[in-house]
């Protein structure tokens, strides 16, 4: 079980697992993405691959294969049947890169069960019932979980009921597309009277270095370990469901929001070091952060 107070450290995350299978070649297949190399056993070894290179870059955590796992994009492929065996299959990956170096952490990647960067506008108990059963086929393969791009504060009081029974830890990931809200139109600070001693720290995920500098002083109120999984997309923002553009006319999410040329490794190092100065102890990468950009970042162990 990893220590509660783990994260006061500077720590070093992964980076983007789904845009990384798709860069070294990974087919695309409909809104499955990266759930399509845990579905697919010839792509197995590349998650791996990319678990072991991330490692080697300096990652101290991985998360697991399962953003795309989720029961929304399995039934929109008819293959809910395969449910726990993608999750767990994810969980098993992960696995087999913490036996070649047992002094890594595993945190069990639970994704918005919805839609991604927009609020769930569901029934808490469907919420909390996604959550769980996603928490449940994870929970033998993970040291803690990591709530993966959440877009509201009514999906963290969820996820906090739904992953109880566990009894592990959790990282919170909130994501903000712009400005100084969450996609619901909350503030970050409106957690703070639901976080309970579980929470291991709050991140910013899937977001830009300018949108996780405008929300500084927002994370840093909440007392708790703070930091980022930056991401290289130009935007989040959209004017339509990501969800729905995607299906049958993108194969890459870059083609919809764009890929930025600017974030080379060296200038990741140098933002996560300007964020590092203002506190920031949780440190990695999302979509289109590959392990360049993580060994850049783990020079500031």
């Amino acid at each position: 079980m990893i220590n509660k107070d783990y994260f006061k450290q500077t720590r070093i995350l992964d980076g983007g697992m789904g845009q990384e299978l798709l860069a070294r070649g990974m087919k695309s297949n409909s809104t499955l993405w990266s759930a399509n190399a845990i579905l697919d056993e010839n792509y197995h070894q590349l998650v791996l691959d990319i678990h072991l290179d991330f490692i080697k870059a300096g990652a101290e955590i991985i998360v697991t294969t399962t953003f795309a796992t989720r029961q929304k994009r399995l039934k929109e492929n008819n293959l809910m049947d395969k449910f726990e065996y993608l999750n767990q299959k994810a969980g098993e990956i992960a696995q087999v890169a913490k036996e070649k170096f047992p002094n890594i952490y595993i945190a069990g990647g639970i994704p918005p069960q919805n839609l991604t960067y927009e609020a769930d506008d569901r029934s808490e108990s469907e919420i909390i019932e996604n959550f769980n059963s996603q928490g449940k086929a994870l929970n033998p393969y993970v040291d803690f979980f990591y709530f993966d791009v959440w877009s509201s504060v009514k999906e963290v009081k969820c996820g906090i009921e739904a992953i109880k029974e566990f009894k592990k830890p959790y990282l919170i990931g909130l994501h903000i597309s712009e400005g100084t809200n969450l996609p619901s139109g909350e503030k970050i600070t409106e957690i703070k009277n639901i976080i309970d001693e579980n929470a291991l720290g709050v991140m910013l995920s899937c977001v830009s270095p300018e949108n996780f500098d405008r929300n500084l002083n927002d994370l840093k109120s909440l007392n708790l370990p703070f930091g980022f999984k930056l991401n290289g997309f130009v935007t989040t923002k959209l004017k339509e469901s990501y969800t729905s553009i995607f299906i049958g006319k993108k194969s890459n999410p870059n083609e919809i929001l764009g890929k930025r040329q600017d974030l080379t490794p060296n200038k990741i190092l140098k933002i996560a070091k300007k964020f590092k100065e203002n506190g920031a102890t949780i440190i990695g990468g999302c979509c289109e952060t590959g392990p360049s950009h993580i060994a850049a970042m783990a020079k500031l162990k």
